[in-house]
This record gives C-alpha cells, sequence and structure tokens, in this order.
C-alpha cells in the first residue's frame, strides 16, 4: 500500500470519528453495532480524542473534553458519597460505582452492561492532560471533571473491576493499574491531590505481583499476557527499560499473528480474532522504541483491514483463535463492529507517530 492512500486512511479517519461525533461532544463507540450504538465510553473516547488532536483538530477533541467534563462534574455528588462509605470503612457495591459508559446525555443508560471498570478515568486524565499541553490550553475549563475523577481513582484504584474487555472482575488487571497510573502522573503538575503517592503504590504492587519472568501479566497473579499491556509502556509509563522490553517482546510472541494483535489466547468474542486498536497500540510503542519498521508493519496491516468505504472494523476474523465461538457472537450482537471509532483514533496516533499526518488544520475553538 502505498503512502499517498495511508494518508488518505488518516484523512478519512478524522472524517468519519468527526462525521459521528455527538452534537454535545461524545463519541460513540461504534455508530451502527447493536450493542454499542448510543453510548460513549471514556477508554474509546480517550484514545480516540487523543488521535484527534493529534491530527489537530482541536475543536473537536475540545468538545469531547467538554462532554466528559460535564458529565463527570454531574457525578459530584455521586462520588462525594462513594468516598465518604470508604472513609466509613464501608464497601460500597458494585451497582454504586460510576458507569464505563455513558449515554450522549451522561446517564448510565438502560441497558444491562459489565459497568465497573476504572480504567477510564485514568484515560481520560492522560487524554486531557496531553491534549491541553500539545495545543498550550488552559486545564482549568475542564478542572470540575478533573477533581472528580481524581477523587474517585483514589478511592478505588486498588478494587477488583472488569477489565478494558468487559471481563473478570474479580481481578486486578495490570492494563487497569496502567491507566491509573498514566492518568494520575499526567494531573499531578496541575493538582493538590496525592496522586503521585498512588502512582508509586501502583508501581510497588504491579511490580511485586503483576510481573512474571520479567514481563507484565494481565491481571495479578497470573503469567499469562494480554494485549492492552503495551499502555502500560507508552503512553502510560507504568514501566520501562527491561520490564518494558520483556512485555512488548511477550505480548507480539503470544498474541501477534502476521501483523494483527490478538486480546488473549482465552478470547472467544466474535472467535478471538485480531483487533484493529492494539495491532496500532503495539506499532506505537514500537514507533517511540526506535522500531520504525517494526512499526510500519502494523500501521501498513491495520491500513489493508479496512473496507473498501475505509472503515476500520474492531476486529476481523483471518486469523482466529477460537472459531467455533464466532457464530455465536454473530446471531447475539449481528456483524462486528464497523466502523470502530477507537480503531480509527488509534490509526491517527501511529500514523501521527510515523510522520504522515496532514497538518492543515488550525481549529482552535
Amino acid at each position: 500500500m502505498d503512502l499517498n492512500r495511508l494518508r488518505e486512511l488518516a484523512e478519512y479517519s478524522h472524517a468519519v470519528i468527526t462525521r459521528f461525533q455527538d452534537e454535545g461532544g461524545a463519541y460513540p463507540a461504534a455508530p451502527t453495532f447493536s450493542a454499542y450504538k448510543g453510548y460513549a465510553w471514556l477508554r474509546d473516547g480517550g484514545f480516540t480524542a487523543e488521535g484527534i488532536s493529534r491530527y489537530g483538530d482541536v475543536g473537536s477533541a475540545n468538545r469531547f473534553h467538554d462532554w466528559v467534563d460535564r458529565v463527570l462534574a454531574g457525578r459530584r455528588g455521586q462520588v462525594d458519597e462513594l468516598c465518604g462509605q470508604v472513609r466509613r470503612g464501608e464497601q460500597p457495591d458494585e451497582s454504586a460505582m460510576l458507569p464505563t459508559r455513558f449515554t450522549f446525555d451522561g446517564r448510565d443508560g438502560s441497558d444491562p452492561w459489565w459497568d465497573f471498570q476504572t480504567d477510564g478515568y485514568g484515560i481520560w486524565l492522560w487524554s486531557v492532560v496531553t491534549h491541553a499541553n500539545r495545543h498550550n490550553l488552559d486545564l482549568e475549563r475542564w478542572r470540575a471533571g478533573i477533581d472528580v475523577a481524581v477523587d474517585y481513582l483514589l478511592a478505588f484504584w486498588d478494587r477488583p473491576c472488569y477489565d478494558w474487555w468487559e471481563e473478570h472482575v474479580e481481578h486486578r488487571h495490570v492494563s487497569t493499574l496502567g491507566a491509573i497510573h498514566g492518568g494520575l502522573t499526567a494531573i499531578a503538575p496541575h493538582t493538590s491531590a496525592p496522586v503521585l503517592e498512588a502512582a508509586d503504590r501502583i508501581r510497588a504492587l504491579v511490580a511485586a505481583e503483576g510481573t512474571q519472568n520479567g514481563h507484565l501479566t494481565k491481571w495479578l497473579g497470573t503469567t499469562a499476557v494480554d494485549g492492552s499491556l503495551p499502555s502500560c509502556v507508552v503512553p502510560f509509563g507504568l514501566v520501562s527499560g527491561d520490564t518494558a522490553a520483556a512485555t512488548l517482546a511477550a505480548v507480539a510472541r503470544d498474541l501477534d499473528a502476521d501483523g494483527g494483535v490478538h486480546r488473549f489466547t482465552a478470547d472467544v468474542f466474535y472467535g478471538g480474532g485480531q483487533w484493529i486498536l492494539l495491532s496500532a497500540l503495539l506499532g506505537w510503542n514500537l514507533a517511540v522504541a526506535g522500531d520504525t519498521a517494526g512499526a510500519w508493519r502494523y500501521l501498513r496491516w491495520i491500513a489493508d483491514q479496512a473496507t473498501p468505504d475505509g472503515d476500520l472494523p474492531e476486529q476481523v476474523p483471518h486469523h482466529l483463535l477460537h472459531p467455533g465461538s464466532r457464530a455465536e457472537w454473530l446471531a447475539r450482537w449481528g456483524t462486528v463492529a464497523t466502523p470502530l471509532l477507537w480503531s480509527h483514533g488509534m490509526y491517527l496516533i501511529l500514523a501521527d507517530e510515523l510522520g504522515i499526518l496532514p497538518s492543515n488544520l488550525t481549529d482552535k475553538a
């Protein structure tokens, strides 16, 4: 695939993200997929906003962060009550916690979901700080939401919850801890809250219980890896040096098949295919580490997965880990989410790392 086509996919990625952005600022996870339609995640949106920010569309990214700020400011009372329970030595019920996804008007929504996940709150803190630093913006614009996210994470960072994939609520997941670490360290220069103390505790916990054979693990106490673990290196800075290198190598060894990265070896969702956004995440890490050739390999693989219209799906079925389970999900939720805005956002991030994004946008709204 030539360079012009790769650039065209970046331009289309920006176009599809902004076309489907809700008028209130939310980025829908997937505008037409049955199980995601009408909902926005802080995790998906945080990474999508990073891609949009790198593209240079400051206005679109600002509108997303404005939306998160409004949603979280509206949860101030809920978080105060939850934190008060913790101070009283109580353990709030999982159903009382903040959700992982919101309707576009900021509600929990009425569809049952695996909702208690803390990673998105850390991812949003990292995303909004990174965006503000890149474009010399005043973080005070989003102060109310930032303070809610910080208070919530300081109270609940060490509590088991569902992972990035809405699974295994009984575990403490290293990628979740990494995302919280990234958010707390990013916001540290902009808050008086004891965020660096919590970040230190996260690093110590992961070093003691979330590292095996020199690499990070899917959750505390296992030896398996997960395709989300490279985020603990770049961008969240949980580990570096030998542990970082060993983690990237373990993910590539166990989960990469010809440029497409699986979530984890036991994944049965739609048969356990290869995820576009995880290939971009590993490529992003390789680019930062100086392995430009490796990063280009992932970028070209991703571009090859686009539909004729340019849409990037959530995953592709070329190399299924558990093909017998695919039909079950097709019957339950229909075809794989396409387009997935997170996939397009991650493509923009990797394309930027490799220097092929256009730079002609000047929107400073």
